[in-house]
Order: C-alpha cells, then structure tokens, then sequence
C-alpha cells in the first residue's frame, strides 16, 4: 500500500474551533441538522471531558502503526489526531508514549477507529481519547498510507482542518467551511434549550410547550381512563 503526506492543509479558523468547544457534541449535531456524528461504537476511555480541535488524519494498515509516527510531525498546537484504517482493525495502535509525543505538540487528543492501549496512563496524563475498542495487542511498522488525506468513519467524511467536537456522549466532525454557522446555531440551540429548561423547571410540561396533543391527536392516539382501557371496575 503506497500513501501519501500531505503538508499545511488548510484548517477552520481557532476562534470558530474554540467557540464550538463551549457546547456538547448533541447540540453541535442537532444545530447542523442532525448530522456529523460518527456512530457510538466510537467510545471515550475518560469521563467528563470534552475536547475541540481540528483534524488530521491518518489512514493506516490495520495492525500497523507506521503512519501515526508519520503523523506527529504533521501535528501542531489545537489539532486533534483522527486514525482510521483500510479494513476493520481492534488492535492497540496507540498508547502512552505516542501522547507524549503529541502532547509535546499541543495536540488537544485523539479518535481512533481501531484499538487504543495504556488507558490508565492516558487518562492520569489528562490526555483524552476516543477509541473503538481497547486492546493490549500490538502493531508493527511495515506498511504505508497517508496523512491529512479525507478519511471515512461511520459514513462521515473527515477532512484534514475540519472540528473534530468529542465528548461523553460521543464524536461529531464539523466541514471547516461551517465552523462558524455551526457555532452560532448552536448558540441558538442552546439558548432555546434554556428556555424550555426553565419552563419545565416552573411545571410545564413537553405535550403543552411543543404542541405534542394535537400531534397525538392527529396520530389518533386516544385517551381512556382504565376502567375504559380494561373493562374493569374498581
């Protein structure tokens, strides 16, 4: 497998980076549209964490590690490492001393679609990943691939530049070009979520604030009192 590396790709501006990092992954989505995520097979090794940068990518071998090490060269101050590999891999291609590398290199974290190892050290070094499995086994360095070359996990499309937005609740990546529209709806988002948090702190309730009866009603869903439902008499 040949590859390539390609250098200085263009990359979303750090004030729109930074200002998506003030919300969740949740909201982010469901202000594009419900998009970006990646599926939820994509797990965190930390708690409590969440975490904001900008790609790059690597395209690797499964069981094969090569590529990360190219990688590090390519990363700098608020990036995020995303791997992927050319067919489905669980093996442990990353680990302790690789986040020192990167950490050296103000890279904020990494995801991975494949196997991480040395959670504990990662997690006491308050370096945050997000992996699809965790496994002791380890990789060689024999094959080629790429760096900062668009990558596919789950179905979503990640370019070299774009936000990678990571938290409890999962992964979600944000085109570079949207960075800034997707900050302010989910500026938006979040402050009609207030809204209604504050409603329903006073006793309102979801059926009245969306207008959720007359959809119930429209989908014919009745309500009976039980003696009604079960012919019963109590």
């Amino acid at each position: 497998m040949s590859g390539v590396i390609v250098t200085g790709p263009p990359k979303a501006e750090r004030r729109d980076v930074d200002a998506l990092a003030a919300f969740g992954v949740a909201t982010v989505s469901e202000a594009m549209g419900r998009t970006g995520l990646l599926g939820p097979e994509i797990r965190p090794i930390q708690q409590g964490v969440r975490m904001a940068g900008t790609a790059v990518t690597v395209l690797s071998w499964p069981g094969d590690n090569l590529m990360i090490h190219a990688a590090v060269e390519q990363c700098g101050e608020g990036d995020v490492l995303v791997v992927t590999t050319t067919s489905p891999s669980t093996d442990g291609m990353f680990g302790e001393l690789f986040a020192t590398a990167l950490r050296r290199r103000g890279v904020r974290g990494l995801i991975i679609n494949a196997g991480i190892r040395d959670t504990q050290e990662l997690r006491e070094m308050d370096f945050p990943a997000w992996s699809r499995a965790v496994s002791a086994q380890g990789t060689v360095k024999a094959t080629g691939g790429s760096v900062n070359v668009p990558v596919a996990i789950d179905g979503q499309v990640i370019r070299p530049g774009d936000v990678i937005l990571a938290d409890d609740d999962g992964v979600v990546v944000v085109p570079r070009e949207r960075a800034r529209a997707a900050a302010q709806a989910s500026e938006a988002r979040e402050a009609k979520e207030a809204r209604s948090r504050a409603a329903f702190l006073d006793g309102e309730l979801g059926l009245d604030r969306y207008g959720l009866r007359e959809t119930l009603k429209q989908l014919g869903v009745e309500y009976r009192t039980y003696e009604e439902y079960t012919g019963e008499r109590q």
